[in-house]
């Protein structure tokens, strides 16, 4: 990083469908009263940074970057309880945690929420923490013992962690993930922490070999199979008490919406793409009282949540980094993503890299 000027990836213009980012040099953001300068150590690359720079995500403010993790360099006037060299994860998104929707337990909706956000990003050499995310308790010293790349993972996680809460899982419940994927593979690998029965299903075979090998549950080849064929074979014809879509498919939330039981419920965790549509008989949803509802982002309870399990498990989840890039690397990133290689990818200050 040179002095006054930093590196970081941006949006730039372009026309929906199409990729639009770059690493550019912009000036070192100046730290006010209540804010802090982390210098980024590792930032995970997510689906919806890829629908941002399509100009396809619509759910928050198109800033890339949100997986960051690194090590506090400056402290501003009157921030307490920090210090400088203090290894951090800062939350992008934090809530007010007194208006409505916060009082009901929907911080998530906070308008407050979804307007608060890193800058210039996660990818950048230094990141700005705003004083709302700060006094907000959107700051989490990370635990000794788990490197950046690892602690990289605690944002996707929190997030995973607060749809598995919502959606009441207990041992010995049948849950469908459908998506195989860097998040499909958290929710398989925290479903079995629960002591629940993991089917796992997607078109990528690779994805799925990766899911075998780290014994998730009983992958399910979805180009050559049928999926809820399959589930209601080896649940006794019920079908799932639960599925989790974690993809924005409208293929993939119809294929979870046929796989559950009566009664049974599915949430929708990856965010659909604007504009998607759902080809589905309401009537059957209807006379099998299935519940559907989405879950979205994380708030500190399951920050802090995600923090432990990574510390009790960081070898098997760390297993999913399968792709260390610099920061001059991130197109490269963004191919191995849209290719569907490996599986995590992590981006990581090029002093460091």
């Amino acid at each position: 990083m040179a002095r006054g000027v930093l590196k970081a990836v941006l949006l730039r213009g372009g026309s929906r469908g199409t990729l639009a980012a770059e690493v550019a040099n912009v000036p070192v953001p100046t730290v006010g009263p209540g804010e802090l300068l982390v210098n980024m150590r590792a930032c995970g690359l997510c689906g919806t940074d890829i629908e941002k720079m399509r100009g396809e995500y619509s759910a928050a403010m198109p800033v890339l970057g949100h997986e960051a993790v690194g090590v506090i360099s400056h402290v501003g006037e009157g921030v307490k309880g920090y210090l400088v060299g203090d290894r951090v994860f800062p939350h992008h998104h934090v809530p007010c945690h007194s208006c409505y929707f916060c009082q009901k337990g929907d911080e998530t909706s906070c308008d407050g929420y979804k307007s608060s956000n890193l800058d210039p990003g996660g990818f950048a050499e230094a990141i700005r923490v705003p004083e709302w995310n700060v006094r907000g308790g959107g700051v989490l010293k990370l635990p000794p013992g788990i490197g950046f790349e690892v602690a990289s993972l605690v944002e996707p996680l929190a997030c995973c962690v607060r749809a598995i809460d919502a959606c009441g899982v207990t041992r010995g419940d049948s849950v469908l993930v459908v998506g195989a994927g860097p998040v499909g593979a958290m929710h398989a690998m925290l479903l079995r922490y629960l002591g629940a029965e993991v089917f796992i299903s997607d078109i990528s075979k690779a994805r799925l070999l990766f899911a075998e090998s780290q014994s998730l549950g009983t992958v399910i080849e979805a180009n050559r199979s049928d999926v809820p064929t399959k589930v209601r074979n080896q649940t006794d014809g019920r079908g799932a008490d639960l599925a989790i879509v974690a993809s924005g498919s409208p293929i993939a939330v119809t294929q979870a919406l046929k796989s559950v039981r009566k009664g049974g419920k599915v949430c929708l965790f990856g965010i659909p793409v604007e504009g998607s549509i759902l080809d589905y008989d309401l009537s059957k949803l209807y006379s099998a009282s299935i519940s559907v509802f989405p879950s979205y982002g994380a708030v500190e309870k399951d920050v802090q949540k995600a923090s432990g399990i990574i510390s009790d498990h960081k070898a098997e989840l760390g297993a999913l980094i399968t792709h260390r890039l610099p920061l001059t690397g991130f197109q490269k990133g963004v191919d191995l993503m849209l290719r569907g290689e490996g599986m995590k990818v992590v981006i990581v200050s090029d002093s460091h890299a």
